[in-house]
Order: C-alpha cells, then sequence, then structure tokens
C-alpha cells in the first residue's frame, strides 16, 4: 500500500482511507456485519486510515467504529469530527466551535471510539460566530494533553486556514473534491500547499453518482439523503449524466471502472491528497483500492479534464441552506 503524509508534523496514512459515514446514516442500504467486515478488509489491504464524525448517526457510527478496531486500534489512523451539533434523535443544533464544546464533544468522541487519542480531529464546519483562534486554541490544548495527535479543519477557505495554522500547525484540510467538485483548484489547495497542510478529498465519487450506478433518484430508498440533493434531481440529473457518459468512454479504453478511474484521478492530483471514498460493502472497497493500480498518462488527464473540467456540475454541491457554512 502506498503512503502518504498529511502536513509536515509526521501524520503518515495510506493513500486511499475510508470514508465511513454511510455505514449508519445518510445512504441507504446498511448492514453492521458488512461494514465491520469492510472496514476488517480495509486494514487486510493495507487502507489504515478510518474517517468518521459525532455526527454521523448522529453518534453510532463511532460508536460502530470504536467497536470494529477494539484489539486492533494500533493498527489504524482514526480521524473524526466535530462542531456539526446533534442530539441523540438526530435533531440539528448547528455549528459550534466555542471553547468549552471543543473539549465536551472531544471527550464524548473518544469514549465511543473507546480510544485514549484521536489521531486526527477535525473542526468539521468553521463556526463563524467564534473566532477560530478560540477553536483551534481549545484543539491545540488537546493536543498538549495527548487527546489529540493532529488537528484538522473540514470545508474552511483560505483566510480561516491561515488563521487557525498560525495557531496551531494544521495537519490536514479536508474537503469535497472530486471530477465534478473542483472547487478546491481555485484557492485552497494553493493555500493548503504553501503552508505545508494536507488535502483529504471526501467524496472523490460523488456520493456515488461517478460510479454511473444511480440514474434515478426515485429508485433509492425513503431515508437516502440523495433523494433530495440538487445535482440528483431534474433537470440537473440529466445533465450530470452526460459528464458521466464522457468520463465512462474513457474508463472502457483504459479498461477499468468508472469508480477507478474517478479515484485515480483524484490520486494523479498531487501526492499531498488522501482520497476517502466512502463504502459499507466490502466488493466496493476491493474495487476502489485497484484504483491505486491505474496509471492516468497526461493525455488520459487532459481528456479528463475536457470531460469534467472546473464548474461542470449542474446544481450546487448541497442543498441551498447548507451553503453557507462551505469554505467559511
Amino acid at each position: 500500500m502506498e503512503r502518504r503524509k498529511l502536513g509536515t508534523q509526521g501524520l503518515d496514512v495510506s493513500a486511499l482511507g475510508l470514508g465511513c459515514m454511510g455505514m449508519s446514516e445518510f445512504y441507504s442500504g446498511r448492514d453492521e456485519a458488512e461494514s465491520v467486515a469492510t472496514i476488517h478488509r480495509a486494514l487486510e489491504l493495507g487502507v489504515d486510515f478510518l474517517d468518521t464524525a459525532d455526527a454521523y448517526g448522529p453518534f453510532t457510527n463511532e460508536e460502530l467504529i470504536g467497536r470494529t478496531i477494539k484489539g486492533k486500534r494500533d493498527q489504524f489512523t482514526i480521524a473524526t469530527k466535530f462542531g456539526n451539533e446533534r442530539l441523540p434523535d438526530g435533531t440539528r443544533l448547528g455549528i459550534k466551535g466555542d471553547r468549552d464544546y471543543v473539549r465536551k464533544a472531544c471527550e464524548g468522541s473518544l469514549q465511543r471510539l473507546g480510544v485514549d487519542t484521536i489521531d486526527l480531529y477535525y473542526q468539521h464546519r468553521v463556526d463563524v460566530n467564534v473566532p477560530i483562534e478560540e477553536t483551534i486554541g481549545a484543539m491545540a490544548d488537546l493536543v498538549k494533553e495527548g487527546k489529540v495527535r493532529y488537528i484538522g479543519l473540514s470545508e474552511a477557505g483560505p483566510r480561516t486556514i491561515r488563521k487557525a495554522h498560525a495557531v496551531h500547525p494544521i495537519a490536514a484540510v479536508q474537503s469535497e473534491y472530486s471530477l465534478w467538485t473542483r472547487d478546491p483548484e481555485e484557492a485552497v489547495l494553493d493555500t493548503t500547499r504553501e503552508l505545508g497542510i494536507g488535502f483529504v478529498a471526501y467524496s472523490p465519487l460523488g456520493r456515488g453518482f461517478l460510479t454511473g450506478s444511480i440514474d434515478d433518484v426515485e429508485k433509492l430508498d425513503a431515508d437516502d439523503t440523495r433523494r433530495n440533493h440538487p445535482r440528483f434531481m431534474g433537470d440537473n440529473m440529466s445533465a450530470n449524466r452526460k459528464i458521466v457518459q464522457r468520463v465512462k468512454e474513457i474508463a472502457n479504453e483504459k479498461g477499468v471502472t468508472l469508480s477507478q478511474i474517478a479515484i485515480a484521478w483524484t490520486l494523479a492530483r498531487g501526492d499531498d491528497i488522501v482520497p476517502i471514498p466512502g463504502t459499507k460493502r466490502r466488493k466496493y472497497l476491493e474495487e476502489n483500492i485497484a484504483a491505486l493500480g491505474v496509471k492516468l498518462s497526461p493525455e488520459d488527464l487532459a481528456r479528463l479534464d475536457q470531460a469534467a473540467p472546473p464548474g461542470v456540475a449542474a446544481g450546487t454541491r448541497y442543498p441551498e441552506p447548507m451553503m453557507g457554512a462551505l469554505n467559511a
């Protein structure tokens, strides 16, 4: 398994991570036994970087990971997040980043994960009502106390990243990045590279759309949040299917799947980038890991740029009420 460094403080992870969110919420078809088997299989294949958050479930995804890694904790690098405050019944209370909340959230995550230290702790979304210096200062205290090894930000903009990094070194910034979401190329990646910060790309498969397996949201279960996602709806769906078809032609020529070429493209964007495709099934995990063996030539990359240039996707990447929390 290829390894990649996140930041300059010593965090070293598998070149591909595993996003665990869908094992507990948001996407349909949950199966805990298969999810557990998928995490164990990931480790067998060299993928040791697991991504979760207290908001997933809420709380139950961390608990699932805690049960799964028991007895093998030292073989995994665990990343989790705080900041999207929710009640156990799922009620959303908003974004929170004050000092007291950071500590409370961390204690909860440590307990649910069953660990003494979180390897990479992210602020899930930036709380614009709390100075980033306060939030990062609280996270830095957790590092000093040994409860957190490295700290990160999720969906933060360049100005916030710079201010945060001035308080305490940031190991990684996590943002959505894929063939149909190239927003980080506008400024975020330039900033992380200037500061020596790693980049973690979530949803490199476009929430499953770039696999080519979703052609009608009405076929998804009623509790699948993609049914209300702008890029999966109406005319947007029709327009975005054309992107998939163009990429599929290239994938077919190379004898690989759509998923593999989408992940290979993300991997090829830089050695400082670690994609974390999410899956809850061993079959798709193994398919995703095989993307590490897909080599894209300069000509392949140029064709993919033509097939999916920046800004090509129809529809916002989250429902409108959630867009304000991005790139803050």
